[in-house]
């Protein structure tokens, strides 16, 4: 295993994408969904902002290092080769998580394929040497994950603690758990019911 797989909790952080084009703009969304306080640092930006610029802060500048004060994870996606190898740099250097896209040595985490199914979110990687197998991979694993599962995962969400009182003993809860998520209990929620 070359990179070591982590969810990161980024719910109120600040981070910072620099480049203002449409890959900029998808790695900001995916930000946003996090629950990121998203800056984007770019003289201008595309038309993929159109439906983001509302929930980010625009800084219309050029990056420089001081950009990077309170972040907590950064993105570089410029076309610019010099600025990403700044931002991986001076990302680095403060110690904050940084990718720059497309150039996984740059940087020090890499970006998976993400699949999600919130609560559920499965992240696939081939550390960048066969991205087109993983977007294969990802369809498959859509179509066989029915969109319906986060809300058996919530449903769970919400009945764990009566579970965990009501069966003190860890095996009689997964046996529980493994008849409710493979039994009449699932195939309700999968039918919307």
């Amino acid at each position: 295993m070359q990179h070591f797989p982590v969810f990161l909790d980024l719910h109120g952080r600040n981070a910072l994408v620099v480049g203002g084009g449409s890959v900029g703009a998808r790695k900001a969304d995916l930000l946003l969904k996090a629950g990121a306080r998203v800056t984007v640092v770019a003289p201008a930006l595309s038309s993929a902002w159109t439906e983001l610029a509302s929930k980010v802060t625009h800084l219309l500048a050029r990056y420089e290092a001081a950009h990077l004060d309170g972040m907590s994870l950064v993105i570089g996606a410029t076309d610019d080769e010099e600025v990403n190898a700044a931002i991986g740099r001076d990302a680095q250097a403060r110690g904050i998580p940084v990718n720059i896209v497309d150039r996984p040595a740059l940087g020090s985490f890499i970006m998976p394929a993400i699949l999600d199914r919130s609560p559920i979110v499965i992240a696939i990687s081939s550390g960048g040497v066969a991205p087109v197998l993983i977007r294969l991979l990802r369809a498959r694993l859509e179509s066989l994950i029915p969109t319906a599962i986060g809300r058996l995962a919530t449903l769970a969400e919400r009945f764990r603690p009566r579970v965990k009182e009501t069966l003190p003993d860890t095996d009689s809860r997964r046996r529980f758990w493994e008849n409710a998520f493979s039994g009449e209990v699932a195939a309700h929620m999968m039918a919307g019911r």
